[in-house]
């Protein structure tokens, strides 16, 4: 059955990968960048099935703009696609204070944002479905990752407790943890490269980044048959509540369970018996 999906991020990578897909299955798109006219140029133009609008996550007078356009159009927004974001890599030490908050901005209070704007309309409707692209870094700590996972960490818990909140209003939820796919996270336009600024880091930042950068465009996962599984939940009428997606992501997410449990048994054995005598 058609929906209305509105997408954000949609100027590149999977996002732009997830409006074709959805433009393709015959769904309305609501396609939004912070630069519409690519988009545009990207997307083909406006049609019977596209809306191209502005949207900048990291505003919501933005976001409130984009929903009402939306529902103009269209008379309802079915699917929210959170998939705008961005990657400041780094060791904690070298990432600024500015960097560190501008990167919760946007992977954080960004989709906050944008739900924030579209929730009123969805609690109306008595429908919708909220999609936010995690990461796997949003479940496993990483090396060169530290402001990144702390926002990714940050949109897990949010969604967690997001579906509790929403869901008597027949509103679902589903947060991705994709591992590594080809979707233009590691070009320039996407990730904010550490300057090497103390000694003690110098040389693993350098190897590090030319090894991040060696790896765009060689990551196994295709962006294209993920955009298709996302709307393969989307259209379903019980959606996951995580999707974990790629081979990678699953193999890692199973090992951080095995060492959560690990530590739940240990903690168990130091004090499981805390409470006053």
């Amino acid at each position: 059955m058609s929906k209305v999906i509105l997408v954000t991020g949609a100027g590149r990578g999977l996002g732009t990968d997830i409006a074709r897909e959805a433009l393709a299955a015959g769904h309305q798109v609501v396609a939004t960048g912070r630069r519409p006219e690519e988009v545009e140029q990207i997307l083909g133009g406006p049609s019977d099935n596209l809306l191209v609008t502005k949207l900048d996550v990291t505003s919501l007078q933005d976001a409130e703009a984009a929903a009402q356009a939306a529902v103009d159009r269209f008379g309802r927004i079915d699917v929210l696609i959170n998939n705008a974001g961005n990657f400041f890599a780094g060791y904690f030490e070298e990432i600024t204070p500015a960097q560190l908050r501008q990167q919760i901005e946007t992977n954080l209070f960004g989709p906050m944002n944008v739900t924030r704007a579209i929730l009123p309309i969805m609690r109306r409707q008595r429908a919708g479905h909220i999609i936010t692209i995690s990461s796997s870094a949003g479940l496993i700590g990483q090396e060169f990752c530290a402001a990144y996972a702390a926002s990714k960490f940050g949109v897990e818990g949010w969604m967690e407790s997001l579906r509790y909140d929403i869901e008597p209003y027949n509103i679902h939820t589903t947060v991705v943890e994709p591992g590594f796919f080809r979707t233009e996270l590691l070009v320039d336009a996407s990730t904010t490269w550490p300057e090497p600024s103390i000694d003690d880091y110098a040389e693993r930042t350098t190897a590090t980044i030319a090894a991040w950068k060696s790896m765009n465009g060689r990551q196994s996962g295709d962006p294209a048959k993920l955009a298709r599984a996302l709307l393969t939940i989307a259209g379903q009428d019980e959606p996951p509540l995580r999707f974990v997606a790629g081979a990678d992501a699953i193999e890692g997410v199973e090992a951080k369970a095995r060492e959560l449990l690990a530590q739940a048994q240990a903690s168990r054995d130091l004090g499981g018996d805390l409470a006053y005598a």
